[in-house]
């Protein structure tokens, strides 16, 4: 089992339920799943690009990523409806938790001047998102194979009712908010 999990089930639910006064134990806030997401938005020129970023994403999550493909047309971008602009992932089970906890103690204090991340990024139902400028604060991705720095989105769904139950859930499984 997970370490994080296993945390969570013995200090973190119980500590939150006492914290809201919930009761029923299927009330208490959980992580659903984590999604992770890489826009590449150079894909549409250089169609070689997607795959290094499809690579990298399933060397950092231990899943095979799916190819996200352009919704609509835009003459702007010179895109096409149905062409390949990024990848995404979605954990769910231990595989969320062991890439939750590897993010958390390994992978963000990693990240160059690093203050903490923003109380701020909660959507208002409590599910939390977090912008990764560079994939190299992942000790999984070997550096002299990166041929350029990418940016991903990772997308943290709780079954929090609210963003003080989900800030709450983070913090108590160590995620470093800035003060």
């Amino acid at each position: 089992m997970a370490r994080l999990k296993d945390k969570y089930r013995n200090e973190i639910a119980p500590a939150i339920a006492k914290e809201f006064g919930i009761e029923n134990v299927m009330a208490i806030p959980k992580i659903e799943k984590v999604v992770i997401n890489m826009g590449m938005g150079e894909a549409i020129s250089n169609a070689k690009i997607l795959d290094t970023a499809v690579d990298e994403l399933r060397v950092v999550s231990g899943q095979k990523p799916v190819v996200t493909k352009a919704k609509k047309s835009i003459a702007a971008f010179k895109l096409r409806q149905g062409m390949n602009i990024g990848a995404m992932v979605t954990l769910r089970g231990d595989r969320m938790y062991e890439f939750l906890d590897r993010l958390i103690s390994v992978a963000l204090p990693r990240v160059r001047d690093f203050r903490g991340i923003s109380p701020k990024a909660f959507d208002g139902r409590g599910n939390y998102t977090l912008g990764i400028r560079e994939q190299l604060i992942f000790p999984e991705i070997d550096f002299n194979k990166v041929d350029k720095t990418r940016g991903m989105n990772i997308s943290i769904v709780t079954t929090a009712r609210n963003d003080e139950q989900a800030r709450s859930l983070l913090k108590a499984l160590g995620m470093p908010f800035r003060q």
